[in-house]
């Protein structure tokens, strides 16, 4: 559950920033990693959709302070912390730690707006594991009024081989996109250490039906069409210092005789490591011209990491 959390910042020096944190269990970035830094306004004063805790905390800081995603406990003032305020919340409050386990590790399932696609509402129901250990991602509700889904993987990995087995998504709604993606949203400078691979057209020719990316994508060299066809398929992206390789492969062998469907290589723009997450996404892309018409579903059975 979302509420508002509001007040005025005195004292702040010119570049510093506001981050809010809400506790359930542990301390949580808010409104959530995407977007860890609330807006000082010109008044002074700031305004922040929060989810519900126990506790909440403000902390002013300076601009090299990077806000992790989660903390169990604040950092004391001092350093890049010029002023940390706590308040007490609700102590009936329900914890918001919305987790699935998935490939052996903890994800959490978005529960915040994103305008990921334009604006989008996302719920966590959206987002479950099956009896066989896949995760489902679905796009809920009806005309004008979706809920989308998206899991971020609670640890960072760095470096190399993430491999991604899917069921077929080749019948998707066309207004529907599913992005697997890194994300750190505090490093600006790199374009949040994004990379990914997208399904849905984006106005392309109906064969290029996804994409390879390495953020900023309005740089030609950064992206790369490809035909995605249907049938199950494992995605690869192999990320090395200044490089990052992405295959496609039919069905869910990659071993030394199998041939990828797609594959590119970027050796330009390609972000080092950092405290980037890998992420999935699923949502509507708000400018399509045909808008959304129907839910969607995407299934992606075995997720798996290689140093």
């Amino acid at each position: 559950m979302l509420d508002t959390i509001e007040g005025r910042v005195t004292g702040a020096r010119a570049g510093q920033r506001l981050v809010i944190y809400s506790r359930s269990s542990v301390w949580w970035i808010q409104p959530g990693p995407n977007f860890p830094y609330a807006q000082i306004r010109d008044d002074s004063t700031f305004s922040v959709k929060t989810h519900l805790g126990t506790e909440y905390a403000a902390l002013l800081v300076d601009p090299e302070f990077k806000p992790p995603t989660t903390l169990d406990n604040l950092p004391g003032e001092g350093g890049a912390v010029t002023r940390l305020v706590v308040v007490p919340g609700d102590p009936k409050a329900k914890p918001v730690r919305h987790t699935l386990q998935f490939g052996g590790y903890e994800w959490t399932v978005r529960a915040a707006p994103s305008d990921r696609g334009g604006k989008n509402q996302y719920d966590p129901k959206n987002g479950f594991t099956d009896a066989d250990g896949a995760v489902h991602m679905r796009i809920a509700g009806e005309p004008g009024k979706w809920t989308c889904a998206e899991l971020a993987l609670t640890r960072s990995f760095g470096y190399g081989l993430y491999t991604f087995v899917m069921d077929d998504i080749s019948t998707l709604d066309p207004a529907a996109r599913f992005a697997i993606f890194t994300w750190d949203g505090p490093a600006v400078a790199q374009y949040g250490r994004e990379m990914a691979i997208t399904i849905g057209r984006l106005g392309e020719r109906p064969e290029d039906n996804a994409r390879y990316i390495v953020e900023p994508v309005d740089i030609p060299a950064n992206r790369a069409g490809f035909h995605a066809p249907a049938g199950t398929l494992t995605h690869q992206m192999r990320w090395e210092p200044n490089k990052v390789t992405f295959r496609t492969f039919r069905g869910t062998n990659t071993g030394g005789g199998a041939h990828p469907v797609a594959e590119h290589v970027f050796t330009s723009g390609v972000p080092d490591a950092g405290n980037e997450t890998i992420r999935f996404s699923l949502y509507v892309y708000q400018n399509n011209p045909t808008p959304m018409q129907k839910p969607a579903e995407v299934i992606v059975r075995r997720f798996t990491f290689e140093p």
